[in-house]
Protein backbone atom coordinates (compact mmCIF):
# COMPACT_ATOMS: atom_id res chain seq x y z
CA UNK A 1 0.00 0.00 0.00
CA UNK A 2 1.40 3.34 -1.03
CA UNK A 3 1.77 6.26 1.36
CA UNK A 4 -0.98 8.13 -0.51
CA UNK A 5 -3.41 5.26 -0.11
CA UNK A 6 -2.49 4.88 3.55
CA UNK A 7 -3.06 8.59 4.13
CA UNK A 8 -6.44 8.46 2.37
CA UNK A 9 -7.48 5.40 4.39
CA UNK A 10 -6.37 7.11 7.60
CA UNK A 11 -8.45 10.20 6.81
CA UNK A 12 -11.45 8.06 5.92
CA UNK A 13 -11.24 6.11 9.17
CA UNK A 14 -10.80 9.36 11.10
CA UNK A 15 -13.89 10.81 9.41
CA UNK A 16 -15.93 7.70 10.22
CA UNK A 17 -14.83 7.68 13.86
CA UNK A 18 -15.51 11.41 14.18
CA UNK A 19 -18.98 10.99 12.64
CA UNK A 20 -19.81 8.18 15.06
CA UNK A 21 -18.62 10.27 18.00
CA UNK A 22 -20.71 13.23 16.85
CA UNK A 23 -23.81 11.04 16.53
CA UNK A 24 -23.26 9.52 19.96
CA UNK A 25 -22.56 12.94 21.45
CA UNK A 26 -25.79 14.25 19.99
CA UNK A 27 -27.75 11.34 21.46
CA UNK A 28 -26.25 12.02 24.88
CA UNK A 29 -26.64 15.80 24.87
CA UNK A 30 -29.90 16.30 23.01
CA UNK A 31 -31.97 16.28 26.21
CA UNK A 32 -29.86 19.20 27.49
CA UNK A 33 -30.04 21.38 24.37
CA UNK A 34 -33.13 23.33 25.46
CA UNK A 35 -31.84 24.08 29.00
CA UNK A 36 -28.46 25.05 27.53
CA UNK A 37 -30.13 27.34 25.00
CA UNK A 38 -32.14 29.08 27.74
CA UNK A 39 -29.03 29.41 29.91
CA UNK A 40 -27.13 30.89 26.98
CA UNK A 41 -29.87 33.44 26.28
CA UNK A 42 -30.08 34.46 29.94
CA UNK A 43 -26.32 34.68 30.30
CA UNK A 44 -25.98 36.81 27.19
CA UNK A 45 -28.68 39.36 27.99
CA UNK A 46 -27.46 39.74 31.59
CA UNK A 47 -23.74 39.69 30.77
CA UNK A 48 -23.21 43.43 31.42
CA UNK A 49 -24.65 42.99 34.92
CA UNK A 50 -22.34 40.03 35.50
CA UNK A 51 -19.35 42.11 34.45
CA UNK A 52 -20.37 44.76 36.99
CA UNK A 53 -20.74 42.15 39.76
CA UNK A 54 -17.41 40.59 38.77
CA UNK A 55 -15.70 43.96 39.12
CA UNK A 56 -17.29 44.59 42.53
CA UNK A 57 -16.20 41.14 43.80
CA UNK A 58 -12.56 41.67 42.88
CA UNK A 59 -12.62 39.51 39.74
CA UNK A 60 -13.58 36.39 41.71
CA UNK A 61 -15.41 34.48 39.01
CA UNK A 62 -16.92 31.77 41.21
CA UNK A 63 -18.39 34.29 43.64
CA UNK A 64 -19.71 36.58 40.92
CA UNK A 65 -21.24 33.65 39.01
CA UNK A 66 -22.86 32.34 42.20
CA UNK A 67 -24.36 35.74 43.03
CA UNK A 68 -25.75 36.15 39.53
CA UNK A 69 -27.12 32.60 39.32
CA UNK A 70 -28.84 32.72 42.71
CA UNK A 71 -30.25 36.19 42.03
CA UNK A 72 -31.59 35.23 38.62
CA UNK A 73 -33.03 31.98 39.98
CA UNK A 74 -34.96 33.91 42.63
CA UNK A 75 -36.12 36.47 40.07
CA UNK A 76 -37.42 33.71 37.78
CA UNK A 77 -38.66 30.98 40.13
CA UNK A 78 -40.52 33.04 42.74
CA UNK A 79 -42.62 35.10 40.28
CA UNK A 80 -43.16 31.97 38.20
CA UNK A 81 -44.58 30.00 41.11
CA UNK A 82 -46.68 32.99 42.17
CA UNK A 83 -48.02 33.40 38.63
CA UNK A 84 -48.95 29.72 38.33
CA UNK A 85 -50.73 29.75 41.70
CA UNK A 86 -52.61 32.93 40.83
CA UNK A 87 -53.53 31.55 37.42
CA UNK A 88 -54.98 28.48 39.09
CA UNK A 89 -57.07 30.62 41.42
CA UNK A 90 -58.23 32.97 38.66
CA UNK A 91 -58.98 30.16 36.20
CA UNK A 92 -60.97 28.34 38.87
CA UNK A 93 -62.94 31.52 39.56
CA UNK A 94 -63.74 32.02 35.86
CA UNK A 95 -64.69 28.35 35.54
CA UNK A 96 -67.14 28.43 38.46
CA UNK A 97 -68.57 31.74 37.27
CA UNK A 98 -69.40 30.18 33.91
CA UNK A 99 -70.90 27.13 35.61
CA UNK A 100 -73.13 29.41 37.68
CA UNK A 101 -74.38 31.12 34.53
CA UNK A 102 -75.02 27.77 32.88
CA UNK A 103 -76.90 26.40 35.90
CA UNK A 104 -79.21 29.44 35.78
CA UNK A 105 -79.84 28.70 32.11
CA UNK A 106 -80.07 32.40 31.31
CA UNK A 107 -77.28 32.73 28.81
CA UNK A 108 -78.57 34.87 25.95
CA UNK A 109 -76.74 36.34 23.01
CA UNK A 110 -75.88 40.05 23.37
CA UNK A 111 -78.41 42.39 21.84
CA UNK A 112 -76.13 43.55 19.04
CA UNK A 113 -75.48 39.91 18.05
CA UNK A 114 -79.18 39.09 17.87
CA UNK A 115 -79.44 41.04 14.61
CA UNK A 116 -76.74 39.02 12.85
CA UNK A 117 -77.77 36.73 9.96
CA UNK A 118 -77.05 33.53 11.90
CA UNK A 119 -78.20 34.77 15.31
CA UNK A 120 -81.06 32.23 15.52
CA UNK A 121 -78.71 29.34 14.82
CA UNK A 122 -76.24 30.61 17.41
CA UNK A 123 -78.93 30.96 20.05
CA UNK A 124 -80.25 27.48 19.25
CA UNK A 125 -76.74 26.03 19.67
CA UNK A 126 -76.46 27.83 23.00
CA UNK A 127 -79.87 26.49 24.10
CA UNK A 128 -78.80 22.97 23.16
CA UNK A 129 -75.75 23.31 25.37
CA UNK A 130 -77.88 24.53 28.26
CA UNK A 131 -80.28 21.64 27.77
CA UNK A 132 -77.55 19.26 28.92
CA UNK A 133 -75.53 21.30 31.41
CA UNK A 134 -73.70 18.28 32.84
CA UNK A 135 -72.25 17.36 29.45
CA UNK A 136 -71.25 20.96 28.76
CA UNK A 137 -69.71 21.16 32.24
CA UNK A 138 -67.45 18.22 31.43
CA UNK A 139 -66.47 19.77 28.10
CA UNK A 140 -65.83 23.12 29.77
CA UNK A 141 -63.67 21.43 32.39
CA UNK A 142 -61.65 19.71 29.66
CA UNK A 143 -61.14 23.05 27.86
CA UNK A 144 -59.96 24.75 31.02
CA UNK A 145 -57.58 21.93 31.89
CA UNK A 146 -56.12 21.96 28.41
CA UNK A 147 -55.94 25.74 28.22
CA UNK A 148 -54.39 26.12 31.65
CA UNK A 149 -51.87 23.41 30.89
CA UNK A 150 -50.74 25.33 27.80
CA UNK A 151 -50.70 28.62 29.71
CA UNK A 152 -48.62 27.15 32.51
CA UNK A 153 -46.18 25.71 30.00
CA UNK A 154 -45.75 29.06 28.28
CA UNK A 155 -45.53 30.87 31.61
CA UNK A 156 -42.68 28.56 32.59
CA UNK A 157 -40.82 29.74 29.46
CA UNK A 158 -37.51 28.10 30.36
CA UNK A 159 -38.37 24.45 30.45
CA UNK A 160 -41.25 22.00 30.22
CA UNK A 161 -40.76 20.85 33.80
CA UNK A 162 -38.90 21.63 36.99
CA UNK A 163 -35.99 19.37 36.03
CA UNK A 164 -35.20 21.35 32.88
CA UNK A 165 -35.61 24.62 34.75
CA UNK A 166 -33.14 23.44 37.40
CA UNK A 167 -30.71 22.26 34.73
CA UNK A 168 -30.91 25.63 32.95
CA UNK A 169 -30.13 27.48 36.20
CA UNK A 170 -27.30 25.05 36.98
CA UNK A 171 -25.83 25.50 33.49
CA UNK A 172 -26.14 29.26 33.85
CA UNK A 173 -23.50 29.27 36.61
CA UNK A 174 -20.87 27.75 34.32
CA UNK A 175 -21.84 30.02 31.44
CA UNK A 176 -21.19 33.01 33.70
CA UNK A 177 -17.95 31.65 35.11
CA UNK A 178 -16.47 30.28 31.88
CA UNK A 179 -18.37 32.36 29.34
CA UNK A 180 -15.37 34.24 27.98
CA UNK A 181 -13.36 31.06 27.46
CA UNK A 182 -16.32 29.31 25.84
CA UNK A 183 -16.91 32.16 23.39
CA UNK A 184 -13.19 32.36 22.58
CA UNK A 185 -13.08 28.66 21.72
CA UNK A 186 -16.27 28.92 19.66
CA UNK A 187 -14.87 31.87 17.71
CA UNK A 188 -11.59 30.05 17.09
CA UNK A 189 -13.37 26.94 15.87
CA UNK A 190 -15.71 28.86 13.58
CA UNK A 191 -12.84 30.99 12.32
CA UNK A 192 -11.11 27.85 11.10
CA UNK A 193 -14.25 26.83 9.22
CA UNK A 194 -15.50 30.11 7.73
CA UNK A 195 -12.69 32.62 8.24
CA UNK A 196 -12.85 36.20 9.48
CA UNK A 197 -16.53 36.50 8.58
CA UNK A 198 -17.35 34.68 11.81
CA UNK A 199 -17.18 37.97 13.75
CA UNK A 200 -20.02 39.44 11.72
CA UNK A 201 -22.14 36.34 12.22
CA UNK A 202 -21.58 36.30 15.97
CA UNK A 203 -22.46 39.97 16.17
CA UNK A 204 -25.68 39.29 14.23
CA UNK A 205 -26.56 36.49 16.68
CA UNK A 206 -25.91 38.69 19.69
CA UNK A 207 -27.78 41.71 18.37
CA UNK A 208 -30.79 39.63 17.37
CA UNK A 209 -30.98 37.78 20.68
CA UNK A 210 -30.84 41.01 22.64
CA UNK A 211 -33.39 42.67 20.39
CA UNK A 212 -35.84 39.77 20.66
CA UNK A 213 -35.59 39.71 24.45
CA UNK A 214 -36.05 43.46 24.84
CA UNK A 215 -38.38 43.96 21.91
CA UNK A 216 -40.73 41.01 22.31
CA UNK A 217 -40.56 39.35 25.72
CA UNK A 218 -40.21 42.46 27.87
CA UNK A 219 -42.69 44.32 25.67
CA UNK A 220 -45.22 41.51 26.12
CA UNK A 221 -44.76 41.55 29.89
CA UNK A 222 -45.19 45.33 29.94
CA UNK A 223 -48.33 45.09 27.82
CA UNK A 224 -49.76 42.38 30.04
CA UNK A 225 -49.11 44.50 33.13
CA UNK A 226 -50.71 47.59 31.58
CA UNK A 227 -53.66 45.55 30.36
CA UNK A 228 -54.09 44.08 33.84
CA UNK A 229 -54.31 47.58 35.29
CA UNK A 230 -56.98 48.46 32.75
CA UNK A 231 -58.97 45.30 33.49
CA UNK A 232 -58.85 46.02 37.22
CA UNK A 233 -59.93 49.64 36.80
CA UNK A 234 -62.98 48.79 34.67
CA UNK A 235 -64.01 46.18 37.22
CA UNK A 236 -63.35 42.97 35.27
CA UNK A 237 -63.42 39.78 37.27
CA UNK A 238 -60.13 37.83 37.34
CA UNK A 239 -57.88 40.65 36.07
CA UNK A 240 -54.72 38.63 36.76
CA UNK A 241 -55.96 35.76 34.62
CA UNK A 242 -56.86 38.14 31.79
CA UNK A 243 -53.50 39.92 32.12
CA UNK A 244 -51.67 36.59 31.82
CA UNK A 245 -53.65 35.71 28.70
CA UNK A 246 -52.88 39.15 27.27
CA UNK A 247 -49.17 38.62 27.93
CA UNK A 248 -49.22 35.33 26.03
CA UNK A 249 -51.11 36.87 23.12
CA UNK A 250 -48.70 39.83 23.14
CA UNK A 251 -45.86 37.45 22.25
CA UNK A 252 -47.37 37.46 18.76
CA UNK A 253 -46.54 40.74 17.00
CA UNK A 254 -49.58 43.03 16.78
CA UNK A 255 -51.75 40.44 18.52
CA UNK A 256 -52.46 42.42 21.69
CA UNK A 257 -55.53 44.31 20.35
CA UNK A 258 -57.32 40.98 19.98
CA UNK A 259 -56.92 40.45 23.74
CA UNK A 260 -58.04 43.77 25.17
CA UNK A 261 -60.41 44.31 22.23
CA UNK A 262 -62.31 41.14 23.09
CA UNK A 263 -62.70 42.27 26.69
CA UNK A 264 -63.88 45.72 25.56
CA UNK A 265 -66.41 44.12 23.18
CA UNK A 266 -67.72 41.92 25.99
CA UNK A 267 -68.14 44.95 28.26
CA UNK A 268 -70.02 46.76 25.50
CA UNK A 269 -72.30 43.78 24.95
CA UNK A 270 -73.15 43.73 28.66
CA UNK A 271 -74.13 47.39 28.65
CA UNK A 272 -70.98 48.81 30.28
CA UNK A 273 -70.45 51.44 27.59
CA UNK A 274 -68.24 53.84 29.56
CA UNK A 275 -66.00 51.03 30.83
CA UNK A 276 -65.74 49.55 27.32
CA UNK A 277 -64.80 52.88 25.76
CA UNK A 278 -62.32 53.57 28.54
CA UNK A 279 -60.63 50.20 28.09
CA UNK A 280 -60.57 50.67 24.32
CA UNK A 281 -58.92 54.08 24.72
CA UNK A 282 -56.41 52.65 27.21
CA UNK A 283 -55.61 49.80 24.84
CA UNK A 284 -55.29 52.04 21.78
CA UNK A 285 -53.22 54.86 23.22
CA UNK A 286 -51.20 53.05 25.91
CA UNK A 287 -51.03 49.27 25.44
CA UNK A 288 -50.84 49.12 21.65
CA UNK A 289 -48.52 52.12 21.56
CA UNK A 290 -45.92 49.94 23.25
CA UNK A 291 -46.48 47.19 20.68
CA UNK A 292 -46.72 49.22 17.48
CA UNK A 293 -43.91 51.70 18.09
CA UNK A 294 -41.40 50.50 20.67
CA UNK A 295 -41.14 46.87 19.54
CA UNK A 296 -40.43 47.55 15.83
CA UNK A 297 -38.08 50.40 16.77
CA UNK A 298 -36.05 48.27 19.19
CA UNK A 299 -35.85 45.23 16.91
CA UNK A 300 -35.17 46.97 13.61
CA UNK A 301 -32.60 49.39 15.01
CA UNK A 302 -30.73 46.67 16.87
CA UNK A 303 -30.73 43.96 14.20
CA UNK A 304 -30.64 46.13 11.05
CA UNK A 305 -32.94 43.61 9.38
CA UNK A 306 -36.60 44.16 8.40
CA UNK A 307 -39.05 43.80 11.26
CA UNK A 308 -41.26 41.64 9.05
CA UNK A 309 -38.44 39.10 8.78
CA UNK A 310 -37.99 39.11 12.55
CA UNK A 311 -41.73 38.56 12.98
CA UNK A 312 -41.58 35.59 10.62
CA UNK A 313 -38.63 34.27 12.64
CA UNK A 314 -40.61 34.57 15.88
CA UNK A 315 -43.74 32.87 14.55
CA UNK A 316 -41.86 30.21 12.59
CA UNK A 317 -39.51 29.56 15.49
CA UNK A 318 -42.42 29.10 17.90
CA UNK A 319 -44.02 26.64 15.49
CA UNK A 320 -40.81 24.68 14.88
CA UNK A 321 -39.03 24.69 18.25
CA UNK A 322 -41.55 25.73 20.91
CA UNK A 323 -40.88 28.63 23.27
CA UNK A 324 -37.10 28.59 22.73
CA UNK A 325 -37.90 29.13 19.05
CA UNK A 326 -38.91 32.65 20.05
CA UNK A 327 -35.15 33.34 20.07
CA UNK A 328 -33.79 30.65 17.76
CA UNK A 329 -36.04 31.57 14.82
CA UNK A 330 -35.00 35.25 14.52
CA UNK A 331 -31.36 34.37 15.20
CA UNK A 332 -31.27 31.86 12.34
CA UNK A 333 -32.82 34.37 9.95
CA UNK A 334 -30.42 37.07 11.16
CA UNK A 335 -27.44 34.84 10.39
CA UNK A 336 -28.89 34.08 6.96
CA UNK A 337 -29.27 37.81 6.29
CA UNK A 338 -25.67 38.37 7.46
CA UNK A 339 -24.42 35.63 5.12
CA UNK A 340 -26.46 37.13 2.27
CA UNK A 341 -25.01 40.59 2.84
CA UNK A 342 -21.47 39.23 3.10
CA UNK A 343 -21.94 37.41 -0.19
CA UNK A 344 -23.28 40.53 -1.89
CA UNK A 345 -20.32 42.55 -0.63
CA UNK A 346 -17.87 39.93 -1.83
CA UNK A 347 -19.52 39.82 -5.27
CA UNK A 348 -19.45 43.63 -5.44
CA UNK A 349 -15.74 43.61 -4.66
CA UNK A 350 -15.11 41.06 -7.40
CA UNK A 351 -16.99 43.16 -9.94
Amino acid sequence: MSSLEASTLHRLMLAVVLSILLILGYQILQVFFIPMAWAGVLAYVTWPIYQYVLKKTGARHNLAASIMTISLALIIVIPLLFAIIMLQVEASHVYHHLLEKISQQNLRLPSFVQHWPFANELQKALDDLLANPQSFKQQLQAWFQKGFGAAAQVAGSIGKNLGKLSMAIFTLFFFYRDGQQIMLQVQQGLKVLIGERVHGYIQAIGDTTRAVVYGIVLTAVAQGFLAGLGYAVVGMESPIFLAAVTTLVAMIPFGTPFAWGSVAAWLLSQGYTIEALGLAAWGTFVISWVDNIIRPLVISSATKIPFLLVMFGVLGGLSAFGMIGLFIGPVILAVLVAVWRQWLESERDVV
